[in-house]
């Protein structure tokens, strides 16, 4: 599972790699992240200020990540560094330091308001990262196929479009292998380019 292309060597972790995780306010990345994480995770949490944003789809929502969620875990011998970005526009301005150096990203769409979702991959896709799109599961959205939601989100063939409950820590570990597995599919190897 390791590529040396996409692989960054840390003198004391070992190889790592750094993703990014994004999507809409209230679609689960910082419960995602803190289900995964083999550390506490840091989150940067606040409380809410009144109005402004639609919280429909998240009733109970009282605080919001104002800078950026991080975890790490080991999966197969690499560390995953996992970056989650604020889904509150007035707070966007800190994705472009979140996002240096990472190798690949995670979009967190919730199917109930999947043109939520659309920034999020036009900034991903912008930078040029190799990314899939994950389905959060809640209970009262409709179940789409991945390629209904793959079509509903105009995504290339080769973008994996995977189901994940952001609150299981197996299912966030199986998507997780996804990306990693298309960052390195997606990543040309050094023969490759220099034919």
């Amino acid at each position: 599972m390791t590529a040396p292309a996409v692989l960054a060597r840390s003198p004391t972790a070992g190889p790592g790699l750094k993703i990014v995780l994004t999507g809409p306010l209230g679609v689960g990345k910082t419960t995602l992240v803190a289900a995964v994480s083999d550390i506490a995770p840091l989150t940067t949490e606040a409380r809410m200020s009144a109005g402004g944003d639609d919280t429909s789809h998240s009733p109970g929502k009282v605080t919001t990540t104002v800078a950026m969620d991080f975890g790490r875990l080991a999966i197969k011998g690499v560390t995953v560094y996992v970056f989650g970005t604020p889904g509150q526009e007035r707070f966007w301005f800190t994705w472009n330091a979140i996002v240096r150096g990472a190798v690949g990203a995670v979009v967190l769409a919730d199917t109930r308001r999947l043109q939520d979702s659309f920034r999020h991959l036009d900034y991903i896709e912008h930078r040029r990262l190799p990314f899939v799109v994950a389905v959060n599961r809640f209970p009262d959205a409709r179940i789409y196929t991945a390629d209904e939601v793959r079509e509903a989100l105009v995504l290339a063939g080769e973008v994996p479009v995977v189901e994940v409950d952001a609150r299981d820590r197996d299912s966030v570990r199986r998507l997780l292998i996804a990306l990693v597995e298309h960052v390195i599919a997606a990543t040309p190897t050094p023969a490759s380019v220099a034919s």
